[in-house]
């Protein structure tokens, strides 16, 4: 299903494949010979969407454009089932496994592999041909990447990154104190403004 969202529609190139329930929406690109498959989400919130040639986006992936963070994806990139991309950079001839995650200001260099179940945090640097095993949490520039179960080192990394101001363009709340009300406001205005989506 191509959709058109805030006056623009998904640019593919006819020789890609698009699945009959794929979803792209939006300031979208798809290049030459790109596959995007069954469930796969393209949506260009607020930011543009760009694949480059030969990418293969599999089943039930999600890939997210966002305000102040675009996504580019370059030549021979595949991203398997249930993984997720917002807003980052991604270099070519690299393999985002099964339900990886990938957020915001994250840059991917070429020859990379983000393993199953992987993540990258928001504003993290991952080197050319470096990988972050199957499982871990990669945080920072560079990127520090660590065990799924050391939590402690994880927090430490990942409060200087600052989430709800990257994501969310709020402040992280004092100690005891809840964003959630800020942040569920300002995302479902956001998201508010696909009711005025045309289905192409």
């Amino acid at each position: 299903m191509l959709i058109e969202h805030l006056g623009y529609s998904p640019n593919i190139d006819p020789t890609a494949r698009i699945a009959p329930t794929a979803v792209i929406c939006g300031d979208v690109t798809v290049g030459p010979r790109c596959s995007i498959g069954f469930g796969a989400v393209l949506t260009a919130e607020s930011g543009p969407v760009v694949i480059g040639a030969d990418g293969v986006i599999m089943e039930n992936a999600v890939i997210r454009g966002v305000r102040n963070f675009p996504v580019r994806i370059g030549d021979n990139v595949l991203i398997g089932p249930h993984a997720h991309v917002s807003g980052a950079q991604i270099a070519a001839r690299v393999f985002i496994a099964t339900g990886a995650s990938v957020f915001n200001g994250a840059r991917i260099g070429a020859d990379a592999e983000i393993r199953i179940n992987a993540v990258v945090h928001v504003n993290t640097r991952i080197a050319p041909g470096d990988h972050v095993p199957i499982g871990w949490v990669a945080l920072g520039d560079p990127a520090q990447i660590l065990p799924p179960g050391d939590a402690e080192a994880i927090w430490a990394a990942q409060e200087p990154l600052d989430f709800p101001r990257t994501v969310f363009d709020i402040s992280r709340p004092p100690p005891g104190q809840s964003a959630m009300e800020a942040m569920t406001a300002r995302y479902a205005r956001a998201l508010g403004k696909h009711k005025d989506d045309t289905v192409l």
